[in-house]
C-alpha cells in the first residue's frame, strides 16, 4: 500500500502537530476520541473565541473531547509572536489548558499536511481555512465529520450538537 493510500485511510490520525513549548501530539493517540482543531491568532477579532474554546475544552475533556490550537501567521499578520510568546499570551489572557501547536502555516504550499489533507476532504469551500478560528471536528475514526467557519462560535449549538454525538 503506498503512503498516500495509508494516509487516506487513516485520515487525520495520520498527522500531527509539534507543541508550543515542546512534545508532539500525534492525532493517531486521540483514536477513539473527537478532536477540534482550530487555527488561531492573538490580535484577531475572533480572538476572544478562546473563552468558548476553554469552556468547551472542560466542559468534554472528561468524555473524551481534545482541543487543539493551531497558531497562525496566514492572516493580516495577526500572529506575528513566536511560540513562547503565544503560549504565555494563551494561558494569562484565557486560561488555556488544552494543547497548543507551534506556529504553522494553514494554507498555501507550504501549508501543514493536516491542512492540505483537509483542503482534499472538504473540499476548496470548507477545507481551506479562510481566516482565523476556522474550525475541524475529526471524529474518532479520524475521518473529517465537519468543518466551521471562523465567525461560528466554539459553544454553537451546532458545534456542541456534533460533539455530542460523537462521544455519545
Amino acid at each position: 500500500m503506498s503512503d498516500a493510500t495509508t494516509k487516506r485511510k487513516a485520515g487525520a490520525h495520520a498527522f500531527g502537530f509539534d507543541l508550543n513549548g515542546g512534545g508532539r501530539l500525534e492525532l493517531a493517540d486521540c483514536a477513539g476520541k473527537p478532536v477540534l482543531v482550530v487555527n488561531a491568532a492573538s490580535r484577531c477579532g475572533f480572538t476572544p473565541q478562546y473563552e468558548g474554546l476553554v469552556r468547551l475544552h472542560r466542559r468534554f475533556q472528561d468524555r473524551g473531547l481534545t482541543v487543539l490550537a493551531v497558531p497562525s501567521n496566514d492572516f493580516a499578520g495577526q500572529e506575528p509572536e513566536d511560540d513562547p510568546a503565544i503560549r504565555a499570551f494563551c494561558q494569562s489572557t484565557y486560561d488555556v489548558a488544552f494543547p497548543i501547536a507551534s506556529k504553522v502555516a494553514v494554507k498555501g504550499a507550504d501549508a501543514h499536511p493536516f491542512y492540505r489533507w483537509a483542503r482534499r476532504e472538504a473540499g476548496m469551500l470548507g477545507g481551506t481555512p479562510v481566516w482565523n478560528f476556522h474550525k475541524y471536528l475529526i471524529g474518532p475514526d479520524g475521518d473529517l465529520v465537519d468543518w466551521f467557519a471562523p465567525p461560528t462560535k466554539p459553544e454553537s449549538p451546532k458545534i456542541v450538537r456534533r460533539i455530542e454525538a460523537l462521544l455519545g
